[in-house]
């Protein structure tokens, strides 16, 4: 079994192909739940981002998940798995750890550095694990991604020197608004990217915001949020979203809906004269693209955010970051296989405690006169040779497996002592002891 990673991501995929591939919230459980009905996935976690939709997989086979997977994900965008070849991207085995490591640290964003995908990635994994598809490998896997993510930002200044798309987007409002200090801003949504627009305005200076949200006691929480930081914020429903935008200076839209949310028609009925910065965060849009037509509009999208961001340069805090995630995959490697070997050192050291138990047995029907507490002392006196005997070569075989190719020192072991060649799997629990196919 073997992590396999299937994506498409800002870097190889157009915006267009991938809100059609992206996954809703709501829609997550049900993808999660597709893939493990897969007869290679064992185990899955899917990330789907304003920049990526990827599936981390645990798989018998590498053709046959990959296939399968990209089934999954066709059938999710509505189209054929052809249709998607050209936009894919696959890493396996070590190559997976060292794109998770990647993704972890910002490295692999539109915006390298950027933070907030520490925060998806988390949440990506939680809401596999709540509906039973994470396992053993990944949840390892996925918990010293974030280690390593938060270790780059720790380490390194990569996080100073960039920044998120939400600040990129509010750097495009500024270039045609001047000074946003005092403005009104509108957004369309308060998950975690509302959040993060909320906060990015705040230190901008805005003067008044409206949040308008499905969900009146989010858009409520999110701005009281910002009236604790002195903004005058207010908390609107949807229905009343076009005399909001009237008066704006500035929108975000960053739900999570699969459908067009702010339609052209609440754009259009505005001051005339009066410009208007409409950043869609969302993936798929949020925006009617006809408001791209409208007089004294702009509109910064995920693609405009993709063109300007593409040649952006990397810096040395980014090639330290990427020692780091180096540094980070030999070490996870080398734990794992070390922990390969585990069960086989197990299985000996059980072997040897049959064979101990067997001839003192054996010693209590020839000498059944033998004082109990001389049988005692011979008893403890076996076993500490045994385990002497073991310790130095069940030591050094973990140290050894931990090299690059270090796997056979465990079959070596198994041959030598003639242990079930089944041991290792029989030995090992998996994170999670839910059985393949039931869910919650």
């Amino acid at each position: 079994m073997s992590v396999l990673v299937v994506g498409l991501s800002h870097r190889t995929t157009p915006v267009p192909v991938l809100e059609r591939v992206a996954v809703a919230d709501a829609d997550r459980a049900k993808v999660l739940d597709r893939l493990l009905r897969s007869p290679s996935v064992s185990e899955a976690v899917l990330l789907s981002t304003c920049n990526r939709v990827e599936v981390y997989a645990v798989v018998e086979t590498f053709h046959g998940g990959m296939n399968e997977v990209v089934e999954v994900l066709a059938e999710q965008a509505g189209a054929e798995p052809g249709d998607l070849f050209d936009h894919l991207y696959v890493h396996y085995a070590a190559a997976a750890v060292e794109h998770l490591f990647s993704v972890a640290g910002g490295l692999d964003s539109m915006v390298v550095g950027e933070a907030q995908i520490l925060g998806q990635l988390r949440g990506s994994y939680n809401a596999a694990d709540e509906v039973g598809v994470v396992g053993r490998t990944l949840h390892e896997l996925v918990q010293h991604a974030l280690r390593v993510g938060k270790r780059i930002h720790t380490d390194t200044g990569i996080d100073h020197a960039g920044s998120s798309v939400v600040s990129e987007a509010l750097g495009e409002a500024a270039g045609v608004l001047g000074s946003l200090t005092g403005r009104k801003a509108v957004i369309v949504g308060a998950g975690s990217m509302g959040g993060l627009a909320a906060a990015h305005l705040r230190r901008a200076g805005i003067g008044e915001v409206a949040i308008a949200n499905r969900t009146a006691a989010n858009g409520e929480r999110l701005a009281g949020a910002l009236r604790a930081d002195g903004v005058a914020a207010r908390s609107t429903d949807l229905a009343h979203l076009v005399d909001e935008i009237t008066g704006a200076d500035v929108l975000f839209a960053c739900t999570g809906s699969v459908d067009t949310v702010v339609g052209a028609e609440l754009i259009g009925d505005r001051e005339p004269g009066k410009p208007l910065v409409v950043c869609d965060l969302g993936l798929p849009k949020d925006v009617d693209p006809a408001a791209t037509l409208l007089d004294n509009v702009r509109v910064v999208d995920l693609e405009t955010l993709q063109r300007r961001l593409s040649d952006a340069p990397t810096g040395q805090d980014a090639l330290r970051a990427a020692e780091i995630v180096a540094e980070e995959v030999r070490a996870y490697l080398a734990g794992q296989r070390s922990a390969g070997v585990t069960p086989t050192v197990t299985a000996l050291r059980k072997r040897a405690a049959e064979v101990v138990d067997a001839e003192l047995l054996r010693l209590d029907s020839r000498l059944p006169e033998l004082d109990g507490a001389v049988r005692d002392e011979l008893a403890k006196t076996v076993r500490r040779v045994v385990d002497k005997l073991l310790h130095t070569p069940t030591v050094r075989v973990k140290e050894l497996a931990a090299a690059p190719g270090g796997a056979g020192y465990a079959e070596a072991l198994r041959e030598l002592f003639g242990l079930d060649p089944q041991a290792p799997s029989a030995v090992s629990t998996p994170h999670s002891t839910q059985p393949k196919g039931e869910k919650r």
